[in-house]
């Protein structure tokens, strides 16, 4: 991380306590935003620490070399900028080391969701199951997708005839569409 200049009277404030004085965040949103860099960090080389990663994406923000867009909270878009510095690192270590094979395999794993995406999905699923709490062929139906079934491998294990699923389906995207809960639509 580049050395910090002092600022006024010799005090030095680092990008996320600007970042709280000109309240671009909360305290709340800090401390979420502390836990999402403790996860973008694992793995990354020892010279780089979560509160660098931390830092540095207020710094981008603060700087304006990354601007916030509209409609996109201060969480989601610092939470971008620091897996954009996450990459930014395993490119550089890849590029330095000749063991490129664990780092590849290190790598790969950057695919699986962030922390935000997997509460929101979790959110999203939890209104699912509430959603079909009384419809037990929907549930079955859910909990199948979720496996990674097909229609008939979901048929054949719930004992559920083809009608019956088709128009179980047909009721679960109504409800779905109606709670806005699919993918398909623009917010």
């Amino acid at each position: 991380m580049p050395q910090l200049k002092p600022f006024y009277g010799g005090l030095v404030l680092l990008p996320a306590e600007t970042a709280l004085a000109l309240k671009l965040v909360t305290e709340t949103d800090l401390l979420r935003l502390k836990a999402i860099a403790r996860l973008h960090a694992r793995g990354l080389p020892a010279d780089v620490s979560w509160d660098d990663l931390l830092q540095e994406a207020f710094a981008r923000v603060i700087g304006g070399a990354r601007r916030k867009p509209d409609g996109v909270s201060m969480v989601v878009f610092l939470s971008g900028v620091m897996r954009s510095l996450r990459s930014e690192h395993w490119r550089r270590a890849q590029l330095e080391s000749r063991d490129s094979y664990a780092l590849r395999r290190l790598r790969d794993s950057e695919d699986s969701p962030d922390p935000e995406r997997s509460m929101i999905a979790w959110q999203e699923m939890a209104r699912i199951d509430r959603l079909f709490a009384d419809d037990p062929v929907a549930l079955q139906i859910v909990l199948g997708l979720a496996e990674g079934l097909s229609p008939d491998e979901i048929r054949k294990i719930s004992g559920i005839c083809k009608t019956d699923y088709d128009s179980a389906r047909r009721r679960m995207r109504r409800a779905l569409l109606r709670e806005g809960l699919t993918s398909c639509e623009k917010k």
